[in-house]
């Protein structure tokens, strides 16, 4: 009997999940010179995945990556199957009975929790389900976000952060020449939202947005964005960091913190805090979310490996509509093993383990479900390469 990946004997592999993790496993065995039939498996009605539905409408070129996936796709080797959940429609089971190899490529769409009093408070959200009301993904599509409110608090100190920040106050004109939803420019254009505060817990040197983000919160018409210069001031530690190479973007992050921080404030404009060193530690309300409750942290520990820990000082705000992006993680497949420490599956080298690590036959892991929340949409390429390989 041949070997599948040969004349005669395909490979038949299916891929879960048809974004850029599924779609770069898609294309390396496209081009792995074997013998191969794709199915690929998608829970929602349509591809593409986190750049379909992640990527800010304002932020068209990062969508063009959706080019490449339509050649991908016109590959007549491969073919789509949407609207089909595992566990739903499909069991892992059957999967494996009906493919030598099954690539997971389901990313990461759980958000990971404050864990603090009145976080279950109206008006209180996931950034997440924030993003995904205004790009239109179907789940999120009736999702209700008051934006009557005044005041709004983004916690969180990465790119979703400031992407969420960012459309808050963006004038709904220049939205209106994207793809975002109809619904949620509806809903921007009634906003009376007229101060945001980014809140981290951790320093300017240990934030992980990028320059090219932060510095746009600069060109919102009518907005300032507002920095306490003494949150600027480095421990010995976080200098050390700006030369570290795990640390890139962080001497042009703090130039251009330093600029916001030297502009005269202009009360004319409306503001954008940032702020630094501090932690939510409690939500409050009648019937819905009204105040936020901070606490000053400080930072220590050796460069690269700095934790934050309460001071004690307090900081009370009031916060109308509260969006959390704290970070992402994946969900457990049914069938499947799971680490929920990590919310990404167990895995060697991209082979899934069992909880004895041991290597189920056949079933592979690539992308944010394997590696967990990490890296741009082209980090998903080299990944999804090497759990082919």
């Amino acid at each position: 009997m041949a070997m599948p990946g040969t004349e005669g004997q395909p490979l038949r592999v299916a891929i879960v999940g048809s974004g850029p993790g599924g779609f770069y496993a898609a294309e390396a065995l496209l081009e792995s010179g074997l013998q191969v039939e794709i199915d690929l498996i998608e829970r929602l009605p349509v591809p593409f995945g986190l750049v379909r539905f992640g990527v800010a409408p304002d932020h068209a070129k990062l969508k063009s990556v959706t080019t490449v996936f339509t050649q991908i796709a016109e590959d007549p080797r491969l073919r789509f199957f949407g609207n089909v959940e595992v566990g739903r429609d499909v069991s892992v089971r059957q999967l494996g009975a009906f493919y030598h190899a099954v690539i997971v490529a389901t990313g990461a769409a759980g958000d990971r929790r404050l864990g603090i009093a009145g976080e279950h408070l109206p008006g209180v959200h996931a950034a997440g389900d924030f993003v995904g009301w205004y790009n239109g993904r179907p789940e999120c599509a009736d999702l209700e976000f008051d934006l009557q409110q005044e005041v709004a608090v983004v916690i969180g100190q990465g790119n979703v952060a400031i992407d969420v920040c960012r459309i808050l106050a963006s004038p709904v004109d220049a939205l209106r020449r994207t793809d975002i939803a109809a619904h949620a420019l509806d809903a921007l254009a009634r906003s009376r939202v007229r101060e945001i505060h980014l809140v981290g817990r951790r320093g300017p040197v240990q934030a992980k947005f990028t320059p090219k983000e932060l510095r746009e919160l600069g060109t919102l018409p009518g907005w300032q964005p507002r920095v306490d210069p003494a949150a600027l001031v480095l421990n010995d530690a976080s200098q050390a960091e700006l030369t570290m190479p795990g640390f890139v973007h962080a001497p042009r992050n703090l130039d251009i913190l330093r600029g916001f921080a030297q502009t005269p404030t202009d009360d004319g404009r409306r503001a954008l805090h940032l702020h630094f060193h501090r932690a939510p530690v409690a939500l409050s309300g009648a019937t819905r979310v009204e105040r936020i409750e901070l606490e000053a942290q400080a930072l220590s520990g050796e460069p690269g490996a700095q934790s934050a820990a309460p001071t004690g000082e307090r900081l009370s705000l009031p916060a109308g509509l509260v969006l959390r992006s704290v970070g992402y993680r994946g969900t457990p497949l049914p069938g499947l093993p799971f680490d929920l420490v990590r919310g990404a599956l167990p895995h060697r080298d991209g082979r899934v383990i069992d909880t004895g690590g041991k290597v189920l036959r056949g079933w592979y892991a690539t992308g944010w479900i394997k590696r967990g929340p990490t890296g741009v949409i082209g980090t998903n390429r080299a990944d999804s390469v090497d759990t082919v390989a």
